[in-house]
């Protein structure tokens, strides 16, 4: 039987990576009421902005607006994603706290969405960890499509341990594996979990696609292998722009529901976070492919909150 942890980090990404695949723009006062909903069930780590070209993602142009808006949220860490060295000037001109430098491992992949083949974008993210931790910036470097590529299909666990390798040798302060399609398995998951915290002692947060119906089993895996923080986003929405086929991220109510169930506390008021989910799909005008929200929190007479 696995053994997992009492307790695991929810980092929510639906601000970020939730909204950045909606096909309509939202204005910022629905983006940061949604964010506060999540913030006010209890998460205490939230992407919320990516400095990338508006051009390229008009849903994130208003980056520097979504943290003025949340600054005085300070029980909550805000996170921003950075793509290049423009990016990071970006978020360097606004108050927030950490932010998250993406590599992909496949050439293919990385020119699509990064206009630069992986090991450019490694050197590219070696100099952002750099230049962020010398301004205070707390910085984790996320591995996109370690699992699989929509382009060039499977990839070797061992090009996600070099790239591994190569951000703790770089300085970051934590790792993150990307299931960018949703193609991993939790035998997969388990496996490359254990390798890269093996390879490198940094804590490993992982962040799971729904596209194949595997993101909760492989964030079971994930956290059972040693994984400290688990990302998902609130009613399951999100994908990414530049990788076909990739469908939602795993739902925040679904995962915290499930977790709870099984000991593993989050700090997340759950009924809270239903309240979340009811704000989005206001926002959005229809319901989410989250599940919880349809079905309910079972047993009703269970104590679910935080846990």
């Amino acid at each position: 039987m696995i053994t997992l942890p009492k307790s695991i980090e929810i980092v929510e990404v639906g601000p970020r990576d939730g909204l950045q695949d909606e096909p309509t723009v939202l204005s910022t006062s629905s983006k940061l009421a949604y964010a506060e909903a999540v913030i006010a069930a209890g998460i205490r780590r939230i992407e919320v902005a990516s400095f990338v070209n508006p051009s390229r993602v008009p849903q994130m142009a208003d980056a520097e607006a979504m943290i003025a808006g949340l600054a005085g949220h300070t029980d909550a860490r805000l996170i921003g994603l950075v793509l290049n060295d423009r990016g990071l000037d970006r978020a360097l001109s606004t108050a927030i706290p950490e932010i998250n430098v993406v590599v992909i491992t496949t050439d293919s992949f990385s020119l699509a969405n990064q206009g630069m083949d992986s090991a450019s974008a490694m050197r590219m993210a070696t100099a952002v960890v750099a230049r962020a931790h010398a301004a205070g910036l707390r910085t984790g470097v996320t591995v996109s499509a370690a699992f699989g590529c929509p382009y060039e299909g499977e990839v070797p666990p061992a090009r996600v341990l070099d790239i591994a390798q190569a951000i703790a040798d770089a300085g970051a302060d934590e790792i993150s594996l990307a299931d960018t399609i949703g193609s991993a398995v939790p035998t997969r998951t388990e496996e490359l979990v254990a390798a890269v915290l093996a390879s490198t002692a940094l804590p490993v947060r992982v962040h799971f696609h729904n596209s194949r119906n595997t993101g909760l089993a492989n964030a079971v895996a994930a956290i059972g292998a040693g994984a400290t923080a688990l990302d998902a986003s609130t009613g399951g929405i999100g994908g990414c722009p530049f990788a076909p086929g990739a469908t939602g991220n795993i739902a925040t109510e679904d995962l915290v529901h499930m977790l709870h169930a099984m000991g593993v506390s989050t700090g997340v008021d759950i009924d809270a976070l239903l309240g979340a989910v009811t704000t989005l799909e206001n926002i959005l005008d229809r319901r989410v492919p989250g599940m919880l929200s349809k079905a309910g929190v079972f047993p009703k007479h269970r104590d679910l909150v935080r846990n």
